[in-house]
């Protein structure tokens, strides 16, 4: 525990300062050296850290992840690079073709544990499922397709997962093994398609949470002391658990989905109400998701997709009504998926219609007479800025003339809008200091910007991405990060490099690289 951060500034200061902490909070500031040893809840000479001149700011909070599936990510193989279905069919076929090398190495030694295909007891080949995972594939002209997989795969069971994780391809062999027809394009979109990943991501509960310890090791790394965690499957169990067993890495906020709303209303879960014993876990709001997603073309819309079609609407008017007044009633909060400006002004009329306000994650795409009423209704705009240069391509194939209306993020903060910011991790990787830069400069590095009076300002942008102050004072919470440098004087296209060197969660430090 730490009881006194020596040497340190406040963003967009330069004089030193020390800083007191006491059970868990911002006990003193006062400037540098005038603050006795032993002030806050240590003794002299113990929780001393020595800031050496670093710049301390609020801990950050990705407002939106899956987190399980983000710590599987790294055992999975990444398409992210590949900027059409040939190209992704062929670093395919490479992989593959390396995978099947290793097994049989792997056999020649007898080491069969790390083996990629099992072996029955009749001594039968099972070939094991390859899963690859971030296919781009909305902004691809070509399209991958199940027999296409089935020639680089052959009785090997291969699933490719799409970027925005609505959609999934599988080869026949995957679709068999699934108990699937190994018909059609093997393309799985929308509550099919989570449906699957919720059977894909299935590990055992001690293999899982290996994956996730070291997945909130590398948030802590970049900052980050809290998730709201929006995992599809009943993850309330899962982190109480993983606290049981000594993680202690991040606050967590637990969301719930239609499907289990009853489940967590019978155990009288309200959104906010401590989980476990340690005062790190909360249960989340209910996840309600409206439509689709631009990468499968299934966001609803109010124009035409230039390939026919507005998308889909997965929740209709009066059973969204419904969902969100059981779980008002219930004390459950709302954040609801929201990404075309159809399913966006639906969303925000039935949150008009009850009355009090809540979240819409995404808001890609938003009409302009809808901008006023985030701020009016008091809804919350939840919004994965990387989203946004990752897609671009996709949006200008997708929702041509209509680029002005995409992530009007500097729109919404104009109207007084609440905007908090994430990544949607795995859909893009779990690291504020990329997210912020996206929203800064709304391109990646040596691209022009994408609708540039769009961008946010970088203190705009940091705020949106913590639960503190920008310069946390006396009283406010010791969850808090150390920097190397100052974000507000950053040369914005280098805010995704920016070094943490501590993260303290309610004084502890949580990572320490000084």
């Amino acid at each position: 525990m730490v009881s006194l951060l020596r040497s340190v500034r406040l963003l967009g200061q330069d004089a030193p300062v020390d800083i007191a902490l006491e059970s868990g909070r911002i006990a003193a500031i006062a400037p540098a050296g005038q603050l006795p040893a032993g002030t806050g809840s240590g003794a002299a000479g113990d929780g001393v850290l020595h800031g050496d001149g670093r710049f301390v700011t609020s801990g950050l909070w990705d407002e939106h992840v899956h987190f399980g599936q983000w710590a599987q990510q790294s055992t999975r193989f990444d398409l992210g690079a590949a900027e059409s279905a040939a190209a992704a069919l062929d670093l395919l076929a490479a992989e593959l073709r390396a995978d099947a090398d290793q097994t049989d190495a792997d056999r020649t030694r007898g080491d069969r544990a790390s083996a990629a295909a099992g072996v029955a007891a009749g001594g039968t080949a099972t070939p094991a499922e390859f899963v690859a995972v971030r296919a781009r594939a909305g902004a691809w002209s070509d399209a991958i397709t199940r027999t296409a997989l089935d020639q680089i795969a052959g009785a090997r069971p291969v699933v490719v997962i799409g970027g925005d994780l609505h959609g999934v391809w599988l080869n026949s062999a995957a679709l068999t093994a699934r108990g699937l027809p190994a018909t059609g394009d093997g393309h799985i979109v929308e509550d099919e398609c989570f449906a699957l990943l919720r059977e894909i991501d299935r590990l055992a509960p001690e293999t899982l949470d290996a994956l996730v310890a070291r997945a909130g090791r590398a948030a802590a790394a970049r900052g980050v002391v809290g998730i709201v965690d929006l995992e599809m499957r009943w993850s309330i169990d899962d982190w109480v658990r993983r606290e049981a067993s000594g993680f202690d890495l991040l606050r967590v906020e637990a969301a719930v989905y239609p499907d289990q709303l009853e489940r967590a209303i019978a155990a009288g879960h309200r959104t906010g109400d401590a989980l476990g014993t340690g005062g790190r876990l909360r249960v989340g709001p209910l996840k309600i998701i409206t439509d689709g997603s631009l990468g499968t073309t299934t966001a609803w819309c109010c124009d035409a997709y230039p390939g026919g079609g507005h998308g889909r609407s997965l929740v209709s008017a009066g059973e969204l009504g419904a969902l969100m007044r059981r779980a008002t009633a219930a004390g459950l909060g709302l954040t609801i998926h929201a990404i075309g400006d159809r399913a966006g002004a639906q969303v925000l009329d039935a949150y008009a219609a009850l009355g009090r306000g809540g979240r819409i994650e995404h808001a890609q795409l938003l009409r302009d007479e809808d901008l006023g009423r985030f701020a009016a209704l008091g809804v919350t705009a939840s919004v994965q800025p990387e989203h946004l240069v990752d897609d671009r391509v996709a949006m200008a194939l997708q929702w041509p003339g209509r680029d002005r209306r995409t992530f009007p993020l500097a729109s919404l903060h104009a109207t007084g809008a609440h905007l908090v910011l994430g990544s949607d991790a795995p859909v893009a990787p779990l690291d504020p200091w990329r997210w912020v830069q996206a929203a800064v400069l709304r391109a990646h590095a040596g691209e022009p910007a994408w609708v540039p009076e769009e961008r946010l300002p970088v203190a705009v942008a940091l705020a949106a991405s913590m639960r503190g102050p920008l310069r946390p004072g006396v009283g406010d919470a010791a969850d808090l990060v150390l920097l190397d440098a100052d974000p507000l004087r950053t040369d914005p296209a280098q805010l995704s490099a920016t070094r943490v060197a501590a993260t303290l969660l309610g004084g502890t430090p949580t990572h320490l690289a000084l």
